[in-house]
C-alpha cells in the first residue's frame, strides 16, 4: 500500500513510531537494503533485520547506538529533526532495553492479573494493532456514589493489515460485581466474547468491526457499560500505551450526590505521584467536569473527586 505525503505527516505526528518509520520508508520508496546503505555512509551501523523489527513494531530502538541510527534516519528520509525520535520520548526518562517497549493500559491500572488471564482466554495478541486517534468518554456517578455507565466513542488507526476487533477493559469499583455489567456495543461494531473474573471485579468485551481494516486505515465506534454494582466511586482513570491523540473525559454526578471538589490528574504509572493538578468546577444541567488532552503522553489521565 502507497501512502502520501499527507498520511506521512499525520503519523508523524500522531504515531506510533514504527507505523511513521513504515510510512516514511513507503513514501520515499527507499527499500530496507538502501536505507542501510545510506546509513552506512554516515556511519551508523545497523542491520536490515533490525529495520524490518522496528518498522513492524516487534522490536523498539532504545540502545544509544540505536537512538543514534533513528536520528539519522530522519536525515536518510528527509523528516523533520526529532519527528521520529519524539515518538520514542515517554517525557520523563528512556526505557530499560530489556523492559517491553511500552506499558499496557492494563498493567498500568490492574496488578492483579485478571486482564491478562482474560485476554488470554479469548486468544488476543499482545499487540492489538491499533492506535488511538481520539477518544471520548462519558462518566456517569449515580445517587448511591457509584458508577452507573461508561460511554466511550473512539478513533482508531490500524498499524497493520487484518484488523478487525477491538477489545475493551472494565475495572470495576470494590464491590463491583461484573457479571451484572452490560456491556453495549453502540456505533459501527457489535458485541463478541465476553470475559470477567468476580474476585477483582474485572471485565474484557471483544467489539467486532464492521469492516477489516488495512494498515493505515481509521474507524470510529462507540460502546459502553453500564454498572451500578460497586461501591462508592471517588475517581476515574484511563490508561494510554502510547502518546499522540486527543482525549476527552466527562463526568456527570447525579443532583443527590454531588462531591465537594473535583481535580485532573496525569500519573506516568500506576505507582507514581499524581502531577498535572487542576480544580475543576461542577457546569450544566448534568453537573458535569471535564478534561481534555490535545496530545495524551503514556501513561494515566483522570479526574478524582471528594465527597466530603
Amino acid at each position: 500500500m502507497q501512502h502520501t505525503e499527507a498520511e506521512l505527516a499525520q503519523v508523524l505526528h500522531t504515531g506510533p513510531f514504527h507505523l511513521a518509520l513504515r510510512t516514511a520508508f513507503s513514501v520515499r520508496g527507499l527499500p530496507l537494503q538502501r536505507v542501510q546503505h545510506h546509513l552506512a555512509h554516515r556511519g551508523v551501523k545497523v542491520g536490515v533485520t533490525s529495520l524490518s523489527y522496528w518498522q513492524q513494531g516487534a522490536r523498539r530502538p532504545q540502545r544509544p547506538e540505536s537512538l543514534r541510527a533513528v536520528k539519522a534516519l530522519e536525515e536518510v528520509l528527509g523528516l523533520p529533526v526529532n519527528s521520529l525520535l519524539g515518538l520514542l520520548d515517554d517525557g520523563v526518562s528512556r526505557p530499560d532495553p530489556d523492559r517491553p517497549p511500552a506499558r499496557s493500559y492494563r498493567s498500568l491500572t490492574d496488578s492483579s492479573g485478571a486482564v491478562e488471564r482474560l485476554l488470554a482466554g479469548i486468544e488476543s495478541p499482545a499487540d492489538g494493532g491499533l492506535h488511538t486517534v481520539g477518544h471520548q468518554e462519558r462518566v456517569r456517578i449515580g445517587p448511591g456514589r457509584q458508577m452507573r455507565y461508561r460511554d466511550s466513542r473512539h478513533v482508531v488507526r490500524a498499524h497493520r493489515d487484518g484488523i478487525d476487533r477491538y477489545l475493551a477493559v472494565y475495572i470495576g469499583d470494590p464491590g463491583c460485581d461484573p457479571g451484572q455489567v452490560t456491556v453495549s456495543a453502540r456505533e459501527n461494531c457489535r458485541t463478541g466474547r465476553v470475559r470477567w473474573d468476580r474476585e477483582t471485579g474485572v471485565l474484557v468485551a471483544e467489539l467486532l468491526f464492521d469492516t477489516r481494516l488495512r494498515a493505515g486505515d481509521t474507524y470510529l465506534f462507540g460502546y459502553g457499560f453500564e454498572d451500578g454494582t460497586g461501591g462508592p466511586c471517588d475517581e476515574y482513570l484511563r490508561g494510554f500505551t502510547f502518546g499522540g491523540g486527543q482525549y476527552v473525559l466527562q463526568v456527570g454526578f447525579d443532583e443527590e450526590a454531588l462531591p465537594v471538589r473535583c481535580r485532573s490528574f496525569a500519573q506516568v504509572s500506576a505507582g507514581a505521584p499524581r502531577g498535572a493538578r487542576a480544580d475543576l468546577t461542577l457546569t450544566g444541567r448534568h453537573r458535569t467536569v471535564h478534561v481534555v488532552e490535545q496530545e495524551v503522553r503514556p501513561g494515566l489521565v483522570g479526574i478524582d473527586w471528594d465527597w466530603e
